[in-house]
This record gives structure tokens, C-alpha cells and sequence, in this order.
């Protein structure tokens, strides 16, 4: 009987042990299943992103901002010290095709078109540009397009990579006719938007993208002592006239004291401009600008363009800095709207030798009050102009800034 019993406990012990070890195979099988669906899973993703590595940048990381400034004061290798910075998408005077297609209309009514074309684009929103471009378009269809190292490198164009320093005359010879669509994909994938304008003559009209709380806009304000901008105008008028008839209109654009027209409009908008901020209670707004003056960027391009690094929120790595001191310690003549090596205190200086001082006494009675707000000596003589060791650069204006909080 106890035999009987025993070989019937045997049986129920191997019952009991049988779930046991099935239960072992199970969990064992069902890890098994697990770590080859998180492996699929894994290989599912890098395919996805094999072909997109680039991902958007959620709006709220991004920087916007505008380099405003006015015709031949230096904006266009302001706009290069951003543009060659690896983690910003540049486009020059992207306002261009506005008063290209519009140029019928005055500056006042073209300023909200033109407004409105800088927060699509600060959008990354392209289809704007459909109003103004022909139907079949490129990246290169841009105004300037060679000026920006993002239309010349990927995604856009994979001849270079993000991170090359990448001369205008090389993109344009290696980079054309590239799919339009791409550039709103590549301006996702930027950290920091920065357009340059010089078609702005009013900052308060700038005030609806300053507040839009899905931009995060900084005023970069460049100025140039006027005498300077007035002898840079003088060797480029005619491919300037096209502008100047839209600032003056037809008639006053013909008249031969229209070069000191423009100088006046200038000046006047300039300081209007500064004012403006230093005036405003709009909130913060003071903390979203910083003004700059050209000859202060020539003197000591490193250190000025340090702050303006600063003020955007970018780093200044060392290839950039040798950058930037090759191509402001340049021997060459350079050309008008091409930046190359030059050597950019001679530059910012020349009218001082080419000006005759009679000029440069109408500029200064038309333009008296921006060379005192901007810190710009007056001359009294020739002999005085001619004297490169009289330094006119004063003291800059000073402003009081507060946080990089946003704008109330």
C-alpha cells in the first residue's frame, strides 16, 4: 500500500514540476520575442531616418533674425559672417523679388508685402514666393542666391558639406538649377534664420513679427557713416536706379541732386529707426536689438563679430575666426556685391581720399543729425579729411539692454 502511494506521489510531484519548467520555456520564448520586436523596431527607425538626417527644429529652439541696414554700408559681408556659420539658413534681400514684382507701388505699401514675405520665409514657409517667381523655379531663383552657404549645402547641394566655408563664385558654378521644394525642407533643419534688408525704412513695421510669439525675431542694426554709403553709391548708381526710382519715384529719381535725395531718405530712416527703439515702450525690445557700426566691424572685425555671435545666440568657432581675419586682411580690389579677401579698414576709409570735400561738407549739413546719433566726427577742412590719423569714429551710442526673454 505504501508502495502504491509513494509511486502516486512521484506522479503528482512530476505533475507539479511539468507547468513549472513550461512555464521556464515560456517566459524564456516570450523575452526572446520581445528583444527581436525592439531589434525590428531599432532597424525600422534607422531606415526611416537613413534618408532624412536632418530634423526639423521645433519652432521655439529657433533664432530669427534681420541684419537691417541700407545699401552699400558693409550689410552684404555683415551678412556673410552669418551666412557662413554652419548652424544658420542666410538668404540676402529675399525683399528683393517684393520690389521687383510690386515696384509700381510706393515703399510705404511695400513694406507689408515685404513683411509678410520675412515671416513665411522665417517660417520656412516658401510657397510664398510663389507670388513672385516664375513657375518653374530653383533654388538658385533666390536674389543673390551664391551669397547663402545653405543653398550650397545639403540637402540642397551634397558638393559641400554644412560645416565648409564656401566662397559665392564656387556656388554658383557648382550649385544651380537644384530643386526649389529643397530649400524649405533645408530651412527646417536650421537652428538660426537670418535674412539680410536693406528695403526696411520703418521698424515699427517690423512689430508684428516681434511679437508673434511663434518667432523669436532680433534686430541686427548696421549703420555706415554716410559719407562712406554716399562714395560706395557713386561707383555703383546704375545698378542702384531701380531702387532709387522706388524710394523717389520717377521724376525726383532723374533729378541731378537725386544721389543726395537718397542720402537724406537714408540718414533720415536710419536715425529714425534707432529712435524708434530708444524711444519705444514696447517691451524687451531694446534686449532684441543691437546696432553695429561698419568701421567699428573693420577695425576689429574678431571682436565684433564675437557680440554679434553673442547677440544670436551662435558659437564663434576657431575656423570661423580664421575666416573672418583672412577675409578682412585680403590685398585684393574686390568688385561690388562680391565679398572676397580686402582689406576692410582701407575700405571703410576710402572716401576720405576719393571725396571731394565739398561733398563731403553737403553730405554733412544733409546728414547732421545721423552723425551725431551714430558717433561720426564732422570734418572741417580738406586738410583735416585727408589726415587719416584724425580719427572720426566717436564714442558709439550706448544702449541699455535687459534678458533675451521674449517680447511682450
Amino acid at each position: 500500500m505504501e508502495e502504491v502511494i509513494s509511486e502516486a506521489d512521484r506522479q503528482e510531484e512530476k505533475l507539479q514540476v511539468f507547468p513549472m519548467k513550461m512555464s521556464r520555456i515560456n517566459t524564456g520564448k516570450f523575452s526572446i520575442l520581445i528583444l527581436m520586436a525592439q531589434t525590428l523596431a531599432f532597424i525600422c527607425i534607422i531606415f526611416k531616418f537613413h534618408d532624412s538626417p536632418l530634423p526639423p527644429v521645433k519652432k521655439y529652439q529657433r533664432t530669427h533674425m534681420i541684419i537691417l541696414s541700407t545699401w552699400r554700408s558693409g550689410s552684404s559681408f555683415t551678412g556673410q559672417l552669418f551666412s557662413q556659420h554652419p548652424d544658420v539658413f542666410y538668404l540676402m534681400e529675399p525683399v528683393w523679388h517684393v520690389w521687383s514684382k510690386m515696384h509700381q507701388n510706393s515703399v510705404n505699401l511695400l513694406h507689408m508685402a515685404a513683411r509678410d514675405l520675412v515671416r513665411s520665409v522665417f517660417l520656412c514657409d516658401m510657397s510664398v514666393f510663389e507670388a513672385y517667381l516664375p513657375p518653374e523655379k530653383f533654388s538658385s531663383s533666390f536674389f543673390q542666391w551664391e551669397t547663402s552657404r545653405a543653398l550650397c549645402s545639403p540637402p540642397v547641394c551634397n558638393l559641400f558639406k554644412r560645416s565648409d566655408i564656401i566662397p559665392q563664385n564656387h556656388c554658383k558654378l557648382l550649385c544651380p538649377k537644384n530643386p526649389f521644394n529643397i530649400t524649405e525642407k533645408a530651412c527646417k533643419s536650421y537652428s538660426h534664420i537670418v535674412l539680410k534688408e536693406v528695403r526696411f525704412f520703418d521698424l515699427k513695421v517690423l512689430y508684428p513679427l516681434l511679437r508673434d510669439p511663434s518667432l523669436n525675431v532680433k534686430i541686427l542694426h548696421l549703420v555706415r557713416d554716410p559719407r562712406g554709403v554716399f562714395h560706395s553709391r557713386e561707383k555703383t548708381t546704375s545698378a542702384l536706379s531701380f531702387d532709387t526710382k522706388i524710394v523717389l519715384g520717377d521724376i525726383e529719381s532723374q533729378n541731378s541732386d537725386a544721389d543726395y535725395e537718397m542720402i537724406k531718405q537714408i540718414c533720415e530712416s536710419q536715425v529714425e529707426m534707432y529712435r524708434t527703439v530708444m524711444t519705444s515702450n514696447f517691451s524687451r525690445l531694446r534686449s532684441h536689438y543691437h546696432m553695429v557700426r561698419y568701421e567699428d566691424i573693420a577695425d576689429d572685425p574678431i571682436e565684433n563679430a564675437r557680440q554679434m555671435y553673442q547677440f544670436a545666440n551662435l558659437n564663434f568657432t576657431p575656423k570661423l575666426k580664421t575666416w573672418v581675419h583672412n577675409i578682412t586682411h585680403g590685398k585684393g580690389q574686390g568688385m561690388s556685391f562680391v565679398i572676397n579677401s580686402r582689406d576692410a579698414r582701407n575700405v571703410s576709409r576710402a572716401w576720405r581720399d576719393h571725396l571731394p570735400f565739398k561733398t563731403v561738407y553737403r553730405i554733412q549739413n544733409i546728414c547732421k543729425e545721423a552723425l551725431k546719433v551714430f558717433g561720426y566726427r564732422t570734418l572741417k577742412t580738406e586738410t583735416e579729411q585727408k589726415n587719416l590719423s584724425v580719427n572720426i569714429l566717436l564714442p558709439p551710442p550706448k544702449l541699455s539692454t535687459g534678458t533675451n526673454a521674449p517680447l511682450t
